[in-house]
């Protein structure tokens, strides 16, 4: 699937997927959908981009995790004290 959505901008280009969910969880997002009032694709897109940008936030994250502990930055409260 070709991801180039962007929230207000509508989708420049779609694939439509086909997925099987338990009938509970898709009872929970029409649910969710229709309380936030949006159609149920755009609470999916808009769930399977915050997914998306979780992983590559903790691969990134993974990824740069030794470079930070070799420059003794260990929490996150270390690295607010180096920049503030």
């Amino acid at each position: 699937m070709t991801s180039s959505y962007v929230k207000g901008r509508g989708v420049m280009k779609s694939n439509a997927i086909t997925i099987r969910i338990p009938d509970e969880m898709k009872k929970d997002l029409a649910a969710l959908a229709k309380k936030e009032k949006i159609p149920l694709s755009d609470l999916i897109r808009e769930s399977l981009n915050l997914y998306l940008a979780v992983k590559r936030f903790r691969q990134l994250r993974g990824a740069t995790l030794p470079f930070a502990e070799a420059q003794g930055l260990l929490t996150d409260e270390d690295v607010f004290q180096l920049i503030s």
